[in-house]
């Protein structure tokens, strides 16, 4: 797979237990400290274990300065689209374009149901999906007075839209089948799978869907940005992010420049792994990425992102 250029990212996807509700907040605010992009935090409506995503990442908005937030991924079956756009534009104002949106079409259906949420089989889930980013980009649209969008499950008309967020959010699509994979081509600003699920040697053949849909809808593939939610443990070993932090140097650039990911996203629930994320990878990876790109500096992309976090 080609390498799309964009800026290196990485970030950290803490767990969000209600039992430690400061130790997310921790993490977050050392994030900052040792220069990362973003804090992401899963969303599992249902869960009582957790804390409820959207009031975190506005608490984490509040105690932090410049690391970007986004929920990785909402859950669209317990968030009405044109609820959660109006929260995502309400907290890229109040952190001053500092918010991402990840978006997913549902797992968990039992889960969901017993939360009063609807059971869909997978087609309905990807119509629905497809619904809800008509919904949430119109409602952001500050030129539009009366909104008309969506479709059978999502139908918005004549809502009035606003607020426009601060900057110009991207949706990242959790995808994995084919049908999910296209859409995130035609209509997303980028892809975000995770390594439990996506191991590395299958980000290929899902990169290629993606961009012959980008292609067929006239886009460039490189407009969507390629994210990764990843684990390891350093110390020994010779597997994928397994061993000492040059190996997790070598694996992410090589990840970035022949695979086209561009945003690293570490599940990280104490202090030591974050920071030696932020102070021995993250710029090892950056280096690493700009000189196989024959570049001075790793903080820029060649192409237009619209999915880079810091734009």
């Amino acid at each position: 797979m080609p390498d799309y250029g964009h800026t290196v990212h990485l970030g950290i996807f803490p767990t969000p237990t209600s039992r430690e509700p400061a130790r997310a907040v921790r993490l977050a605010r050392l994030a900052e400290e040792v220069g990362l992009d973003l804090v992401a935090i899963q969303d599992h409506p249902y869960q009582p274990a957790f804390l409820d995503t959207w009031t975190l990442l506005s608490y984490l908005g509040a105690v932090t300065e410049r690391i970007h937030l986004a929920p990785d991924v909402a859950n669209l079956p317990l968030r009405p689209p044109a609820v959660l756009a109006r929260a995502v534009a309400s907290l890229d104002l109040l952190t001053n374009g500092r918010v991402a949106l990840g978006l997913g079409a549902g797992a968990f259906w039992d889960a969901v149901v017993a939360m009063g949420g609807p059971r869909r089989r997978p087609g309905e889930a990807v119509d629905a999906l497809e619904q809800a980013i008509d919904v949430i980009r119109e409602l952001w649209d500050p030129t539009r007075r009366h909104v008309r969008a969506g479709g059978d499950v999502y139908a918005l008309d004549g809502a009035k839209a606003g607020p426009a967020p601060a900057h110009d959010v991207p949706i990242w699509v959790g995808a994995a089948r084919p049908r999910m994979l296209r859409l995130t081509g035609r209509l997303a600003d980028g892809w975000l799978p995770s390594a439990s699920w996506m191991r590395p040697e299958g980000l290929a053949a899902a990169n290629a869907v993606i961009d012959e849909a980008a292609g067929a809808a006239g886009r460039s593939p490189a407009a969507v940005r390629r994210l990764y939610n990843v684990d390891g443990a350093f110390g020994v070993g010779t597997g994928f992010l397994e061993g000492p932090a040059e190996a997790w140097v070598e694996q992410l650039a090589e990840l970035a420049v022949t695979e086209g990911m561009g945003t690293f996203i570490l599940a990280a629930d104490d202090e030591e792994k974050v920071r030696r994320w932020g102070e021995e990878v993250a710029p090892g990876v950056r280096e690493r990425v700009a000189a196989r790109r024959g570049m001075t500096d790793p903080t820029q992309s060649r192409p237009p992102d619209r999915g880079r976090i810091g734009a």
